[in-house]
């Protein structure tokens, strides 16, 4: 049945002129109609043995009850009575249980002589319950069996569990079987009705529906048509089957006639005006170049030549004062000569003729050999370092630049401590991303401040960038090499302190 619908469907689908309304449709019915084949299938299949498996767990938990209660001595109780009654009632089942001496313990049914001789048939007479009431043995443990026979008094079977419980008193405990082929059929009609119902009433609200999808499509169609004859104020955005074709033929043919009218120009006009970017790009790059580093290095000058004219026309004749005046002149000139080679590898990362290769190499051993040749600098700044990595974390990347990365990180971390003066370096691995991340305890960089950290020569302290002789270029040499290795990076604020990370590609082989 299976594949005679879907072969039906297939056919019908392959109509050209079979719109989007009735495709959905004949999807829904087809659909409906293969579930009720599943259902009834299953119904027919698998309801009985369901049923006689919840009717054989429904006794033998009602003999797990019967034999905690017997070992328990509180049969006979009045508290075990109203649980007597209530499993008896919530599992439609009839109970009987004798002592040694064959005495009646405990029974739920008026008919207990019945109920003692079927007990005592099960024990000493097994074959004549063979033949007269047709013995089906389901299973057999220790002191019980599981068996259904058939009453022949009133030609219903019945299933019953009889043996011996744990404290020596005998037991039966039998519960009737109705039907159930009849359950199956009344089941299935039941799936029938309820079934045709969902099925009109779903092609009903499914055929509105279908009409909303349907009606744009078309109307899109339409509009396709007047793109095709260029006009560009028409606007389309669809998709499906029929009544799609109609507007993809339109929109091909309005391509067609866009590339064969303004192709060539807008090639020609695109590559212009990349040209004329590029070369603006280059020339404000240059001006902004020039401009910030005459900025920066105005001050130091001034100080080398003023303390350079004092040396020289002996404004301190003592020694101590010579040597003060050629510290100053020698720290500005170290400041120069540090922003020179800082500006020089920004300008080779910036201009793209800095190659990067890409090794693999293990990232938590880079950050601890940078961090034990940092330890005197760390010692002064009063810093306490934390590393929480794994034991090793191999990234695909240039390992020089990542050291560059990470040692503008740390520098900044220990530049701008204060409160608890800790510096916190994390390794930690999302999925195949390995993020690098330096956090330092301090204040919060102001919000306004944020997106211009990784500018050129941007301080958001002056005074204190100055004070241990920031040049304002190591964000930007981080962002240029972040750049460079098509990877992440950033900066989070904290009450606390600040954090910047960067992140790597992992390598899959550890």
């Amino acid at each position: 049945m299976q594949a005679a619908v879907f072969r039906v469907y297939y056919y019908i689908m392959k109509r050209k002129k079979f719109t989007i309304r009735n495709q959905f449709s004949f999807v829904f019915i087809f659909t409906m109609i293969f579930i009720l084949f599943l259902c009834w299938l299953t119904n027919t299949a698998c309801l009985g043995r369901y049923y006689l498996w919840n009717k054989e767990n429904s006794i033998y938990d009602a003999y797990l009850q019967f034999n905690d209660a017997a070992d328990e001595g509180v049969l006979n109780t009045d508290e075990f009575d109203i649980t007597w009654q209530r499993i008896c009632s919530k599992y439609n089942i009839s109970v009987i249980i004798l002592d040694a001496d064959s005495r009646t313990v405990k029974c739920s049914s008026n008919d207990a002589e019945f109920l003692v001789r079927q007990l005592m048939d099960c024990f000493f007479n097994r074959e004549s319950i063979e033949e007269e009431q047709d013995l089906r043995i389901i299973g057999e443990e220790k002191g019980s069996t599981m068996q259904i026979v058939k009453d022949p008094r009133m030609g219903t079977r019945y299933l019953e569990m009889w043996g011996v419980l744990d404290n020596g008193n005998l037991f039966l405990i039998r519960t009737p079987m109705e039907s159930i082929q009849e359950s199956v059929r009344i089941s299935n009609r039941f799936l029938l009705y309820s079934g045709v119902l969902v099925i009109v009433l779903g092609s009903l609200i499914l055929d509105v529906m279908a009409r909303r999808i349907s009606r744009p499509i078309l109307r899109l169609a339409n509009i396709s048509g007047r793109m095709a004859q260029l006009d560009f104020d028409a606007k389309y955005d669809g998709s499906g089957a029929a009544e799609v074709e109609v507007l993809g033929k339109n929109i091909n043919e309005l391509s067609d006639t866009l590339e064969k009218t303004i192709s060539e120009l807008k090639t020609a006009n695109n590559e212009l005006q990349k040209d004329i970017e590029k070369k603006e790009q280059i020339d404000e790059r240059r001006r902004e170049f020039l401009s910030n580093v005459s900025h920066e290095l105005k001050t130091p000058i001034a100080l080398i030549q003023g303390y350079a004219e004092g040396l020289k026309e002996g404004v301190n004749d003592d020694l101590e004062s010579r040597e003060f005046y050629c510290d100053v002149i020698m720290d500005e000139a170290s400041r120069m000569n540090t922003m020179v080679k800082k500006l020089l590898i920004l300008n080779q990362l910036e201009s793209g003729n800095d190659a990067v290769t890409m090794e693999r190499f293990d990232l938590v051993m880079l950050v601890r050999n940078y961090l034990q040749s940092a330890e005197i600098l760390i010692r002064q700044s009063g810093a306490r370092v934390q590393l929480g990595a794994p034991e090793k974390v191999y990234v695909w990347a240039d390992e020089f630049k990542v050291e560059e990365v990470f040692m503008n990180y740390f520098t900044n971390a220990l530049h701008h401590l204060s409160g608890e003066r800790i510096v916190e370096v994390k390794i930690t691995q999302q999925g195949d991303i390995v993020r690098l991340s330096v956090f330092n305890t301090g204040e919060p960089v102001p919000e306004e401040s944020l997106p211009h950290l990784w500018e050129k020569f941007y301080k958001v302290d002056k005074a204190r960038t100055r004070e241990y002789g920031g040049s304002g270029i190591g964000l930007s040499i981080v962002k240029a090499i972040m750049d460079s290795l098509h990877r992440e990076y950033g900066v989070a604020n904290y009450d606390n302190g600040v954090e910047f990370w960067a992140e790597f590609e992992k390598s899959e082989r550890q």
